[in-house]
């Protein structure tokens, strides 16, 4: 979804009894922080509730929600963050008819994401049949198995198939919002805000880096020099077995190793950060896109193409003309 024009996009916030306030605060602050070049807003942010009034939250405070459902009627993206109950036993299909009744109303050509374990909420709508989806790690088995129709991918921060999203833990919503922000207005744009905010434009990997592990063993090494490397030498055509020369690792070990720091193989990582450098140099260059293949280590524009597809739906070209020049 790309939102262009100089009207601010509408974003709801569906909050319920339960609230964890730092997923509402994430919403608020990065997507009310997202201005053009002109310092103008990028992004309304309203927060709404089935009922409205104070509504409780899982610290010592409430939260006071002026207004009802019927604001999610104009919403370009609603989002939906986690509260208390997600962390209880879930049944399949178990929603408020409120609650039900509050994702009703959004219009069907509208965004919809979730953060950490609302994902429970927008499952038990039937809104993730047929999609791949993410929560927090500790209830993927859950939602898998009460909802055997969704792909549930455990290992990503995020996910973003065909304007459903989701994210894992509480601090994967900084991520989805900022994919949000860079697929609306590109990379400069997301970066500004996540300076603003003092956190990473983009965190590499996956949330499996984050799943408690064994203490590794003394002299287990980490894959951040073969990285480094990488980052350094884009343009090359590097394989795996450049890869294990620079970590002084087996390719067993160095797969591992991968899986554990970022939550992708290496060569998967590899083609995530090729993308983001071209992604950047098709933003803030004139370059041709077979230049921008050959610096980014695709090699062709044919390649490139490929994978630009593949991870976003469109063309270098595309991309290009829709990010230049943002109003």
């Amino acid at each position: 979804m790309t939102v262009t024009g100089g009207t601010a996009h509408r974003m709801v916030v569906l909050v319920r009894p339960g609230l964890l306030p730092m997923e509402l605060g994430i919403v608020h602050r990065l997507f009310g922080t997202a201005e053009d070049d002109r310092g103008r807003p990028l992004y309304s942010v309203v927060t709404c509730a089935p009922s409205p009034g104070e509504i409780p939250t899982d610290a010592d405070f409430t939260v006071n929600v002026p207004c009802g459902p019927e604001v999610l009627e104009d919403a370009g993206t609603v989002i939906v963050p986690a509260a208390l109950e997600d962390y209880e036993p879930q049944v399949r299909g178990r929603l408020s008819d409120d609650v039900r009744g509050a994702l009703e109303r959004m219009p069907a050509t509208g965004r919809l994401a979730s953060i950490c374990t609302g994902s429970f909420v927008l499952a038990a709508a039937g809104l993730l049949a047929g999609r791949r989806a993410t929560t927090h790690w500790k209830s993927c088995a859950e939602l898998a198995a009460l909802y055997p129709e969704i792909d549930v991918d455990p290992h990503v921060l995020y996910t973003d198939d065909r304007g459903i999203l989701t994210s894992a833990g509480v601090a994967a919503g900084i991520d989805l919002c900022l994919h949000m922000i860079r697929g609306d207005h590109g990379a400069d744009i997301a970066n500004a805000v996540a300076r603003r905010t003092v956190v990473p434009p983009h965190r590499d990997g996956g949330q499996a880096q984050y799943i408690e592990r064994p203490v590794p063993e003394p002299g287990d090494t980490s894959t951040a020099a073969a990285r480094a490397y990488a980052l350094r030498h884009l343009d090359e055509p590097l394989t795996l077995e450049d890869l294990v020369c620079r970590a002084a690792m087996s390719v067993r070990t160095l797969t591992r190793k991968f899986r554990q720091e970022t939550g992708v193989t290496p060569m998967q990582w590899l083609t995530q950060q090729r993308l983001q450098y071209a992604r950047r140099l098709l933003e803030r260059t004139d370059e041709p896109v077979d230049r921008v293949a050959a610096r980014t280590g695709f090699g062709t524009g044919t390649a490139m193409r490929q994978h630009f597809r593949e991870s976003l739906g469109v063309s270098p070209r595309a991309y290009r003309n829709t990010f230049r020049g943002v109003e």
